[in-house]
């Protein structure tokens, strides 16, 4: 008997590789990129990864295991010398990306809250980058650097080009929750603005030596490989869910915009005209992709989907523009068999640097002055090759799967 187990268990390592990121708590307060003020409160927490044969990870460059952990206590503990990672230093502040990557500083370009001010039928929106261009990454959002180590064959692609790289899928369980019990749970809607965003900077062979591996830039050169040119992949969690008080907001601030003054009631009409957001449907959200003044004339619900007007909206990332950016959603992520969708790619015989970013999506429509009153957000994700469960397959002759392999995950709420 143990002898099968053993077996059992070889089997299933080689069937499925996954890695996951578990019980990231935080607690957020009454702060929105509307009025709000300037922070969103973090409470201590701590990420959990966990891998198996295949992929390993590692926070120093230098340890890798199939499984590791990093807190705002251990930050720098569990991390390599020199490290910029942040655990958004007094609270998190409402943020916006479009997965750009500032490939002299190879981190994320993300923008924030430069100015708000209300208009006749929404906010008009200022935003300038959030100052992570020197040394340190900015204050307000979390980011930290993963490597991982894929050992799924032997030849090193030096080159970058995607069609070498091996595709890795989301997890069916990955989930951003509210994890506070109690009377009031779920009902501020703030897990609905989360963002986790996957930034590759850079890759090197396996058996590169810890210091070339922590040092992986946006510049390559030597052994290094960049991959700074691909734009971020960014999830967003909870796509189609909206409760009933953003809603509640939006109807009331939101008017059809006709005009080019943002600051002109004549350019704004009716209260009750802006496009419906109805809990269970996906709508987009319009990121910010570059700096805005006064006078780009932005206001936060510009769009076809909700105030109708698109004079600010931008098909690539612009100064002074909205984007209608192409997240990973969780509808992509719960699609079955061949319909489903990778989440990213890695190159094989390889260590990849990435820069993972948590951060409060200030453009989302979830995103209202009260979603959050001292809730805790619990975030979980993970990552596998394993794109079929048993029951995507008509398999012939009843196989005998391993154990988890014959069932697929059960999503988040099912």
């Amino acid at each position: 008997m143990k002898k099968r187990n053993t077996n059992h268990e070889k089997r299933v390592k080689k069937l499925l590789v996954a890695c996951s990121l578990c019980a990231i708590i935080l607690t957020v307060s009454t702060y929105a990129w509307f009025i709000g003020m300037k922070k969103v409160n973090v409470k201590a927490f701590e990420v959990s990864i966990a891998t198996t044969e295949s992929l390993a990870l590692s926070l120093d460059g230098e340890a890798f295991s199939d499984s590791i952990t990093i807190s705002k206590e251990n930050l720098d503990e569990v991390s390599y010398d020199g490290h910029t990672n942040s655990w958004g230093g007094e609270g998190l502040v409402p943020m916006s990306s479009v997965g750009k990557i500032d490939s002299a500083k190879s981190r994320l370009i993300l923008y924030e809250k430069g100015s708000f001010t209300a208009t006749e039928g929404g906010y008009r929106v200022m935003a300038a980058r959030a100052n992570n261009e020197g040394n340190a990454e900015a204050r307000g959002y979390v980011a930290f650097d993963l490597f991982i180590r894929n050992i799924s064959g032997e030849e090193y692609y030096q080159d970058f080009n995607i069609a070498n790289e091996e595709a890795i899928y989301l997890t069916p369980e990955s989930a951003v929750t509210i994890a506070d019990a109690g009377a009031n749970k779920g009902n501020s809607g703030i897990e609905n603005s989360v963002r986790v965003g996957f930034a590759q900077i850079g890759r090197v062979k396996i058996g590169t030596d810890t210091p070339t591996i922590t040092g992986i830039n946006c510049a390559g050169g030597g052994s290094v490989t960049s991959i700074c040119s691909r734009d971020a992949q960014i999830w967003e969690p909870n796509d189609t869910k909206h409760v009933s008080n953003a809603i509640n907001w939006y109807d009331k601030a939101c008017k059809e915009r006709t005009g080019a003054d943002v600051t002109s009631s004549s350019s704004y009409g009716a209260a009750d005209t802006c496009g419906d957001v109805v809990d269970g449907t996906a709508y987009p959200t319009y990121a910010v992709s570059g700096e805005i003044n006064w006078s780009d004339n932005v206001d936060v619900y510009d769009g076809e989907e909700y105030n109708g007007y698109t004079g600010s909206i931008s098909d690539s990332a612009q100064t002074g523009k909205l984007m209608k950016f192409d997240y990973f959603t969780d509808s992509m992520k719960d699609l079955r068999g061949t319909d489903r969708p990778e989440f990213m790619r890695l190159a094989p015989n390889s260590i990849t640097k990435v820069r993972v970013y948590i951060w409060i999506e200030g453009q989302d429509v979830d995103n209202y002055d009260f979603a959050s009153l001292g809730k805790k957000i619990s975030v979980s994700f993970g990552f596998t090759k394993q794109r079929f469960y048993g029951e995507d397959v008509e398999y012939d002759n009843n196989p005998e799967l391993p154990e988890g392999l014959d069932k697929r995950p059960a999503t988040a709420g099912e």
